[in-house]
């Protein structure tokens, strides 16, 4: 795998020669009437990475106002405050637009590119081209199965297929019987991955349910609908926070008796999980997903660092919230930030 180039080498020039007139300085320091010659080294890195104002972007398949990739960008914001860094945010969830956002970053000529690849043969194209131009790119969310045949850097997420295996698993431990896992994106490689993890796992009968995310009142009708028409449905796996609130009110509307259960946490969800509405979530934490992005970049070009040794991902998840847990994250979830 051929990987980019950290820092130019000018601001190597540049950071050398600021080094070799330190002893210069400590030296009048020294003649002088006692005072501190220490350096902070840290933060002088802080400086001058802020000084530097490397330029990243963060380009990922979300839909408009969604929850859940609002907590990641939050946690991109975070990092980026903290290593000084230009950010740039930019999403569309059809996988043409996402490669074009791509080509324009890479037009715009940023030091970095975080990016998801739910839809991986769309991106493998100007992943490769920004790889051309120098620019390092480091995966998150989606695409766990692609990111290092692609010549990706890193990547940040879930392995959907252990997430779904384990849900599965969960749901014997329920005595349920019937699952259907929603899907609200088709194509997407990490939904379908859960949902093939369910069925791998779970003892029951599982189907999936494909539904048209982006348009709330489709979900709600086509859930309602197709509770009502098997009535042996017991138990509802959807795939976002916002698609579980959906289900346990397309529930009531239909009469069904199903449970209802989800991939992914939001503030809202946490008060459901409390008040017995979902039984649990499983949480990738989208808020470290972000942040661990953007700081791997910063890392890469200030001081080279490639997070997994580029061959092994980095794990954010998975982890069941349950009624019993809950608790412990229900501060966070309030803040924005789980």
């Amino acid at each position: 795998m051929t990987t980019p180039p950290p820092p130019r080498a000018s601001s190597r020039s540049v950071r050398l020669a600021a080094l070799l007139s330190v002893p210069l300085l400590l030296l009048v320091g020294c003649s002088g009437s006692g005072g501190d010659s220490r350096l902070d080294s840290g933060t002088g890195a802080a400086k001058g990475a802020g000084a530097a104002r490397l330029k990243i972007a963060l380009i990922t398949h979300s839909g408009k106002d969604d929850a859940f990739w609002e907590l990641v960008q939050k946690g991109a914001e975070a990092a980026a405050a903290k290593d000084g860094v230009e950010l740039t945010y930019a999403n569309d969830p059809d996988p043409t637009k996402q490669a074009q956002l791509v080509r324009d970053a890479i037009g715009d000529r940023v030091d970095g590119i975080a990016v998801t690849l739910a839809k991986p043969a769309a991106m493998k194209a100007p992943v490769a081209a920004a790889r051309a131009a120098g620019i390092p790119v480091v995966g998150l969310n989606s695409g766990i199965d692609a990111w290092k045949s692609q010549g990706v850097l890193e990547y940040f997420g879930q392995d959907e297929s252990v997430a779904g295996t384990a849900v599965g698993n969960k749901l014997n431990e329920l005595k349920a019987k019937h699952a259907l896992c929603v899907i609200h994106e088709r194509g997407n490689v990490a939904l379908e991955a859960r949902c093939a993890g369910v069925k791998k796992t779970f003892g029951g009968r599982t189907e999936n349910l494909y539904v048209e995310g982006t348009d709330p009142e489709a979900v709600d009708t086509a859930l309602t609908a197709q509770l009502r028409q098997n009535p042996s449905i017991d138990e509802v796996v959807t795939n976002g926070a916002q698609f579980a609130l959906d289900a346990v009110e397309s529930v009531r509307a239909s009469g069904s008796k199903a449970q209802v259960a989800t991939f992914d946490l939001s503030n809202d969800l946490v008060k459901a999980i409390r008040d017995g509405d979902v039984q649990f979530a499983v949480d990738q934490q989208p808020y470290l997903q972000g942040y661990l992005a953007v700081d791997a970049l910063w890392l890469y070009r200030t001081n080279g660092n490639i997070s997994g040794g580029g061959v092994a991902p980095v794990l954010t998840g998975p982890a069941f919230v349950t009624r019993t847990n809950v608790a412990t994250v229900a501060k966070f979830a309030a803040a924005g930030t789980r």
